[in-house]
């Protein structure tokens, strides 16, 4: 198996099955797991963070947790006294690969849909780099690219704790099949 290669993507970031990627399926779903993978975060902070009501939160967070990608952290006490249960992410990775019909129809546009939010919520002078490209690939090609830029971004996760202290940046690869 070699190193970027589908079978090896799929042995560090197992297929989500379809109970996960209908958790997934949900954009706000994945701006929470993005925040409480850089803090862990209470619900209220999440809902006023995301312009959401508490109990609408609350729902997508339980989502979250009953399928392993967020787990409660330490309960502590807020800055007004009370008590808070912050989340954070187990750090959980998938691909969707595969199955992504099972997740219905906004599925596989969920993070493409997060990626844009957060984007307009970041403003203009955010965007370090984009670009848009079409190729023509064979089925060989199409999985060389994308074993070669898996394996430039796991070098990159590989060691991002040692660069904890510099500013975060997000991010999205997406390869598709042109309708043309």
């Amino acid at each position: 198996m070699t190193e970027g290669s589908p079978a090896a993507r799929a042995a560090m970031n197992p297929a989500a099955s379809a109970r996960e990627i209908k958790a997934l399926a949900h954009p706000l779903r994945l701006r929470i797991l993005r925040l409480c993978g850089l803090n862990e975060l209470t619900n209220k902070q999440l809902a006023d963070r995301l312009g959401q009501d508490p109990g609408t939160m609350l729902y997508h967070v339980r989502q979250l947790v009953s399928t392993g990608f967020l787990e409660p952290g330490e309960v502590r006490t807020g800055e007004s006294g009370a008590l808070e249960k912050p989340y954070r992410s187990t750090g959980r990775s998938w691909h969707l690969d595969t199955a992504l019909d099972e997740a219905g129809s906004n599925g596989p546009l969920a993070p493409i849909d997060a990626l844009r939010e957060e984007l307009a919520e970041s403003g203009p002078h955010a965007l370090a780099s984009l670009s848009r490209f079409v190729l023509h690939l064979s089925k060989a090609d199409a999985d060389d690219l994308i074993s070669r830029i898996y394996g430039v971004l796991k070098e990159y996760t590989a060691t991002d704790t040692s660069r904890a202290g510099e500013p975060t940046y997000g991010g999205m690869f997406v390869l598709h099949r042109s309708p043309d």
